[in-house]
């Protein structure tokens, strides 16, 4: 019985023993732990193979999860790896390096920087209507500078303005400048041009479907296509011409059976008709000696003629005796060609006919 009481002294000793003592941290060993397991609370410091929660905000998420979405005020990452959609507005205060940008519309006022060709990629296989287009303007007019097609051609709604110094070229060569047109221009429409200094043409020539050179004939034409001469002017159905024989000598007058005028202050001086006849109109002078139907003619006479001559309505000729046949009329005068002593100077017409009466005159002495 006394062994019985003092084991539950100490007994009673050892649990109060115990109970004086603090409690003792509780201790979790390494275990797995199931989601299941857990539901509500706040865990702090948080770590695994994948995630490090570093928050020290004091009552301050960060990270929410929702059904279909996260929401965090700021991200860091060095890639993001799928295709990424945005559907608000994107603000970027730094740079954006990209391979390549597709975007539908562009509003900006910032200088562009680029080391590659500005593209415009085709839709359909066309690229007509790509370009720049400026709109906007107080008059409401857009202006553009844009691919067109029939036939594809660069079109612009503006004028082009270069630098003087510059000049529009074609396959590296100059055809147009401010002041002058390519030598390698060969071919144009021009409907106007201002005052020539110099023209020089190569080939045929037409002047507004009136004046005309044919180089292969060498004959220069106004009025017709066909000229007769080196010089042609025809009008209706006559034409003048100046040109040159095979004995080197020029010709100049009518090629048509038309009379010819020289004229002076707008009056006919010298008429030519269709069958040779020449008038002339006005007070005449000669400097020179005059041959009537002779080819050569000595200087010892003004005027020598080769047949009979007429004047104040006398004609006057030469024969070897009163004439048989042929009309006269009273006045006129043949001169003897055979003069002799005794016989006489001439026979002079006394009365009209054919060849009407005559009488000697001019007695020539023995």
């Amino acid at each position: 019985m006394s062994q019985l009481k003092d084991s539950l002294i100490a007994l009673a000793d050892t649990v109060e023993a115990l109970q004086n003592q603090p409690a003792p941290k509780p201790q979790i060993n390494d275990r797995s732990l199931s989601g299941n397991k857990i539901n509500g609370g706040k865990i702090t410091n948080f770590s695994s193979v994948g995630i490090k929660d570093n928050s020290t905000y004091a009552g301050k998420e960060v990270l929410f999860v929702e059904n279909d979405r996260i929401i965090v005020p700021a991200i860091e990452t060095s890639t993001i790896t799928t295709p990424l959609t945005v559907q608000g507005n994107l603000t970027v205060e730094g740079e954006v390096h990209a391979r390549k940008l597709h975007v539908d519309e562009i509003s900006a006022d910032v200088r562009n920087e680029r080391t590659t060709p500005l593209e415009f990629k085709a839709e359909n296989g066309s690229v007509t209507n790509k370009g720049l287009l400026w709109t906007g303007s107080a008059d409401g007019r857009n202006r553009q500078l844009t691919m067109q097609s029939n036939p594809e051609r660069l079109y612009t709604s503006e004028n082009f303005d270069i630098n003087r110094e510059r000049s529009y070229q074609v396959g590296g060569f100059d055809v147009l400048s401010s002041t002058t047109l390519g030598a390698g221009v060969k071919h144009s429409s021009l409907t106007r041009v201002g005052t020539l200094e110099r023209l020089d043409i190569a080939g045929a020539l037409t002047i507004d479907s009136f004046v005309y050179y044919d180089p292969d004939s060498m004959r220069l034409g106004i009025g017709t296509e066909t000229p007769n001469g080196m010089f042609s002017v025809k009008g209706l159905e006559h034409e003048f011409v100046v040109d040159y024989t095979d004995d080197l000598r020029f010709s100049v007058g009518t090629w048509t059976t038309s009379g010819l005028d020289i004229i002076t202050d707008d009056t006919k001086r010298i008429s030519i008709a269709p069958t040779g006849e020449i008038t002339v109109n006005s007070k005449t002078s000669f400097n020179g000696k005059i041959g009537v139907g002779v080819k050569n003619f000595g200087d010892d006479a003004d005027i020598t003629s080769a047949g009979p001559i007429r004047f104040q309505n006398k004609k006057f000729q030469t024969g070897s005796e009163i004439p048989q046949s042929g009309s006269y009329r009273k006045g006129d005068i043949i001169w003897n060609t055979d003069p002799k002593p005794t016989s006489y100077v001439g026979w002079v017409c006394t009365k009209d006919g054919t060849p009407g009466s005559w009488k000697p005159f001019g007695q020539i002495a023995s």
